[in-house]
């Protein structure tokens, strides 16, 4: 078995740290989710946490992890008797991004289950990480069958399986753990908000607590047992005290003054549902308990908002994650008890009562010695503040290229009509394009290739039916073999690759229209985050185009690269469209089952990139049409004489132009059938 790395070892995140423990004494909290820069040490220090929970009591032979004090009745190993238990280490286990549906969930025998009515289930990951850490890294790059599972399992503390009237259900309550680097997108709100805390972590820019984490970390790949038992003693009294805090959390009072002032924060922050309001009274009452305390004070209703609300305020994934802490501040004064002296300071009286590791509110974090790190570990890291109001106008900057305009605001998004791809994909789950998935309506049923997951139960009885006499079928079961079983093919929805190529030119920069124009992008980059999507943006002005953000799940990465995009100059509209063009095969041969949609945002002018601009960006859409990519133009040209130049480049494409007010959805009834007539008009043409 590996050495890991010792949690009391990791260098800083302060914060991280205190919400990881503040779960291990109160699994209620209910997890945490680890936002941050990739290379922080984030699935490293969840990791060392599994090594610091208590044993945990099961009854003996129970794949299902059954207490004995008080077991499952409807436990599929069950029942179970009164014999005493055994222990064993509490369980981290790691659900990948990729794993399939069985994995999580287990599998029935399905060929067993019709033939003799046997229920054989295999256990998944829900069932390992019953009283346990489920732990999920990239949890924002999770398919979505899979945390319907996750949310399902969360809500109810069991999971179900059941295959065509066969079911079986157990117990799965764990504590949710997730890491992710926002930059590859955000998580869907609903498990959003099922993570009871979230942090922020970022990597030091103190050079001495940075000589620290590389001292350490090269001397743990040196010798890891070496270094794991340098730690041992300060592990052995973190673990020791998370037992005594596990203890004295039922003795903590949480007074009528402290749960107003956990409801008007909430309210406040206009945070929705009442599962914040509960999150944070879990989370103070373990701060009370970790610092030794049988009281919560008005300091732990702060630290309590600051873990778990920055999550639960964000109205779109555009929002910055955060509090305004000087807002959380006036509402704990209003609504402070008259009984609380408002300069009290408690000193804690406990496990964390003068010791090192005594760092802020409700007792801080453990300990760190033998290095710098002691001396130069940073206060809690702060939480993120709002986003910053959108730019206003400046002159351009100096040198830069003639006719240059500063960046301009994009004005407000709206709900636009669904762009979809014509024809039957088999990409990534998602809620754009038709597609062949695991999930949706059957709509057939095929030999299965491998393991049977989706039976089609009258295709299955249809097969193995004329064949019952020769089988020798006396009794009243079905005899079924193997080769009569029959895989359902299922009919859903799947995420596309959506490439933005933007004219920033000097014909599209007009201020308002440019505004027009960022706001009708950023709302198909909302509409992109809500499908599933991955995105990539291509600008193009001046004398050439750029990837201004290669292909990539995070949309709010590509609203900040909009917000910042200036405009003037030339349009050269054949050298955005050949960047596309070169963007697109190379993420086919990346990810070749996910298809692309192709959304160009011009006034179609073509003024640079040769002697006939025209003719150049005429011959680079037909490499698109040739190729299949499905496109829509966005005509961005207005005034009262229209030269009709981007529908002229839609026909070349061979997709469909839209302007912006019929971008709306309000106002844009029949796009998908225009996309797709003018797609087999195309094809028509071709043959």
């Amino acid at each position: 078995m590996s050495t890991r790395y010792p949690f009391t070892a990791v260098v800083g995140m302060d914060d991280l740290r205190l919400a990881l423990l503040l779960n291990a004494v109160s699994p209620a909290v209910g997890g945490v989710l680890v936002r941050g820069e990739k290379g922080t040490a984030k699935s490293t220090a969840v990791r060392a946490l599994a090594e610091l929970l208590p044993a945990v009591p099961v009854v003996a032979g129970c794949r299902f992890s059954c207490d004995p004090a008080s077991p499952d009745l409807g436990c599929p190993d069950g029942p179970h008797g009164t014999e005493p238990g055994v222990q064993r280490p509490a369980r981290m286990v790691e659900l990948p991004v990729g794993a399939s549906e069985d994995r999580l969930v287990g599998s029935l025998d399905i060929e067993k289950a019709l033939s003799e009515g046997v229920k054989a289930f295999e256990p998944g990951l829900l069932a390992a990480a019953h009283r346990g850490i489920l732990y999920v890294d990239e949890v924002n790059l999770l398919s979505d069958h899979l945390i319907d599972h996750l949310l399902d399992a969360a809500a109810m503390g069991s999971s179900y399986v059941e295959r065509e009237g066969v079911s079986v259900r157990h117990a799965a309550r764990f504590l949710l753990v997730g890491t992710m680097n926002p930059e590859e997108g955000e998580l869907r709100p609903q498990l959003l908000d099922r993570f009871g805390l979230t942090v922020e972590v970022a990597a030091s820019r103190d050079p001495q607590q940075r000589v620290e984490v590389v001292r350490r970390r090269l001397a743990f790949e040196d010798d890891p047992a070496a270094f794991a038992d340098r730690w041992a003693a300060d592990e052995a009294a973190l673990r020791e005290r998370i037992v005594t805090a596990r203890a004295l959390l039922s003795q903590v009072t949480l007074g009528d003054d402290v749960l107003l002032q956990i409801a008007a924060t909430c309210a406040a922050f206009e945070v929705d549902g009442m599962r914040a309001d509960i999150v944070m009274a879990r989370t103070a009452t373990a701060l009370a308990a970790w610092a030794g305390r049988t009281e919560v004070t008005s300091e732990d209703v702060r630290q309590a908002a600051l873990l778990a609300l920055p999550h639960r305020r964000r109205r779109s994934p555009f929002d910055a994650p955060g509090l305004d802490e000087d807002k959380l501040d006036e509402t704990l004064e209003e609504f402070k008890g008259q009984d609380q002296e408002p300069d009290e300071d408690p000193e804690p009286d406990g496990p964390g009562d003068g010791g090192p590791g005594d760092g802020g509110p409700g007792g801080g974090v453990p300990p760190q010695s033998d290095g710098p790190a002691a001396e130069h570990s940073p206060a809690p890291e702060e939480a993120s503040p709002p986003a910053p109001p959108a730019p206003s106008p400046e002159p351009a900057p100096q040198g830069a290229a003639s006719g240059e305009r500063a960046a301009v605001a994009a004005s407000e998004p709206f709900r636009t009509k669904v762009l979809s791809v014509p024809g039957l994909g088999e990409g990534a789950a998602g809620r754009r394009s038709r597609a062949r998935t695991e999930h949706g309506r059957t709509t057939g049923s095929v030999r299965p290739r491998g393991s049977l997951t989706k039976l089609h139960l009258a295709a299955t009885v249809q097969a193995a039916a004329p064949y019952q006499k020769a089988r020798g079928r006396t009794g009243p079961g079905l005899v079924v073999r193997r080769d009569d079983l029959r895989q359902a093919t299922r009919e859903g929805r799947e995420g596309n690759l959506v490439l933005f190529a933007v004219d920033a030119s000097g014909s599209m920069a007009a201020r308002q229209r440019m505004s027009a124009v960022k706001g009708a992008v950023l709302s198909l980059l909302l509409d992109a985050y809500q499908r599933r999507d991955k995105v990539g943006l291509i600008t193009f002005r001046g004398r050439d185009a750029e990837v201004a953000l290669p292909p990539t799940s995070s949309v709010d990465a590509a609203a900040a690269r909009l917000e910042k995009l200036p405009t003037g100059g030339r349009t050269p509209l054949s050298a955005g469209l050949l960047k596309a063009h070169d963007v697109l095969r190379v993420e086919r041969l990346r990810d070749p089952s996910r298809r692309p949609l192709l959304v160009v945002v011009t006034d179609g002018r073509a003024t640079g990139g040769g002697a006939d601009p025209v003719a150049l960006a005429a011959r680079a859409a037909r490499l698109h049409a040739a190729d299949g990519t499905a496109s829509v133009v966005v005509d961005c040209e207005s005034g009262p004489v229209r030269l009709g130049l981007a529908r002229e480049l839609a026909r070349e494409l061979g997709g469909t132009a839209v302007t912006l007010d019929e971008l709306r959805a309000d106002s844009i009834a029949g796009l998908v059938r225009d996309v797709q007539g003018n797609r087999k008009t195309t094809a028509r043409r071709a043959a």
